[in-house]
């Protein structure tokens, strides 16, 4: 009987007209807490395959080290040695920094090495749009599966095409970030269609967390098998786990809660009554002109680029720092640079958490909430960069305002990281795709100007760059306090649509 009732329901649901009464709201207070629901398991599973994503995105930010291991970091006359003296405990004359024998080193400059990391993000721009518009037309399922499958399978590749030349390591680069690029917009056209309205901010940024999880395990991970095994088996481990993944991606995920065959009657409910107003996903067409003049979207573009310069900024490059300018060996350089993510992944959490709190209580509207995260993870890292660029050689100060900058930028998971899905439930996918083709550029600028400012002098140069990201951070927040939003936008209704 509960059989046949549970497909009466899955029959209805395309309707989206489920009744929001009373016993919804008993129900939801036990759905909330329930992490064996289907969208939390939803969520869990995103988890390790954001985690997957990212262990394949940074790996090589600690295995250049080891690729260059202490060649000329700038192959320019004229470089600067006023760099911190090595600390007590390091050998001197690099010794400190031996890996595994058998592993080749290569003569690439700081420009060249600042080319390859940001070779990633020339192919993640180009895929950013496509992957919003595939996955409202073919779902978030498969195109996220066939992200992950692909990007697995070319980080295989990376030590052949860096043994034929830097030039074959770009171009993989490129392509593992075509792969990457439809992967978030996915990602949010899933969401659209299993988070409801007052849990949005928990689920997302649980999910999310995989990223900053991601990070946190590879960086010392790789430190490890640099030294033991040699960076080549960075790749094949990471690339290997990745393919072995995708076949419980494949298997776990489903499109929506109407598809999904053990879901109960009551969460299938909850989950579509929820989203009734917000529309189906879009088809062919997209109101690209009324998009285009949405003050409250390119505030959130904004934030994504000055935000992301930033947040690049570290990801890429703090290995280098670690390693140029303070010093430490590679172990301790992987631990040291995983160490803010742990704060990172933790922040995540708590804040989608204490979000939806907010939300649920009333206490605030959505987009102040929105606002209010953006200011706190916006303003902090700011400032904790600035500190650092004061600093100098000073390691433990160094170390803490960088995890402290890591830490606080996570609450822009529950700002304006997830606001396009506030503004526009419908095209989320595809918005995430447009803000993320924004951060994808800074992500492309902001290795390269890390290269170019520091192949002189190392001090004198990372201070500049400590500057630069956080003055366009400071930006970036004022703009989208400015003119951010936090309602569907009349261009994103479906009656307007259909107009």
């Amino acid at each position: 009987m509960q059989q046949s009732a549970e497909n009466a329901e899955a029959e209805d649901c395309p309707e989206s007209d489920q009744e929001d009464g009373g016993p919804l709201l008993n129900q939801q207070l036990s759905l909330e807490k329930g992490l064996c629901s289907a969208r939390y398991s939803l969520a869990l599973v995103l988890h390790f395959s954001l985690f997957v994503v990212y262990s394949l995105r940074v790996n090589l930010s600690i295995a250049i080290v080891a690729m260059t291991n202490g060649t000329n970091p700038g192959s320019l006359p004229n470089i600067s040695t006023d760099v911190c003296p090595n600390r007590s405990h390091a050998q001197p004359n690099g010794s400190h920094r031996e890996f595994a024998q058998e592993a080749p080193v290569y003569d690439w400059s700081a420009k060249t090495q600042g080319v390859i990391l940001s070779a990633f993000f020339y192919g993640y721009l180009f895929t950013q749009l496509l992957g919003g518009y595939w996955s409202g037309m073919f779902g978030g399922k498969l195109v996220l599966g066939c992200g992950l499958l692909s990007s697995s399978a070319l980080t295989l590749f990376a030590p052949l095409a860096a043994s034929l030349g830097a030039a074959y390591l770009i171009g993989l680069q490129a392509l593992l970030g075509m792969a990457q690029g439809v992967i978030f917009p996915a990602q949010y056209t899933l969401w659209a269609k299993w988070a409801p309205p007052l849990e949005r901010s928990r689920l997302m940024n649980l999910a999310e967390a995989g990223c900053t999880f991601g990070t946190f395990i590879t960086f010392p991970a790789a430190g490890i098998i640099c030294q033991y095994l040699g960076w080549p088996y960075i790749f094949f481990i990471f690339g290997g786990i990745g393919c072995v993944w995708c076949v419980f991606w494949f298997l776990l995920v489903y499109e929506d809660p109407a598809c999904h065959p053990r879901i109960s009657a009551g969460e299938k409910e909850y989950i579509v009554s929820s989203l009734a107003n917000q529309g189906s996903s879009h088809g062919r067409s997209l109101p690209l002109l009324a998009m285009m003049k949405s003050l409250p979207l390119w505030a959130i573009a904004v934030a994504y680029f000055c935000n992301d310069w930033l947040f690049y900024t570290l990801l890429t490059s703090m290995p280098t720092y670690m390693n140029d300018v303070l010093h430490f060996d590679i172990r301790e350089n992987g631990l040291l640079s995983a160490l803010p993510y742990v704060g990172n992944w933790l922040g995540t959490i708590v804040s989608g958490l204490l979000a939806d709190f907010l939300l649920s209580k009333h206490m605030f509207s959505t987009a102040t909430v929105r606002k209010l995260f953006s200011v706190l993870g916006m303003m902090l890292p700011a400032i904790s960069l600035v500190a650092v660029s004061y600093v100098g050689c000073d390691y433990t100060a160094a170390v803490i305002f960088l995890t402290l900058s890591v830490t606080v930028i996570s609450m822009c998971g529950a700002g304006f990281n997830i606001n396009q899905i506030d503004i526009a439930p419908r095209y989320a996918g595809f918005l995430l795709g447009v803000t993320n083709t924004f951060g994808t550029v800074s992500g492309i600028i902001a290795p390269t100007a890390v290269g170019f400012l520091t192949s002189q002098d190392l001090l004198t140069g990372w201070r500049n760059v400590f500057f630069v990201s956080a003055a366009l951070n400071l930006f970036g927040l004022l703009f989208y306090v400015t003119f951010g939003s936090g309602t569907i936008q009349d261009w994103a209704r479906e009656d307007t649509a259909l107009q």
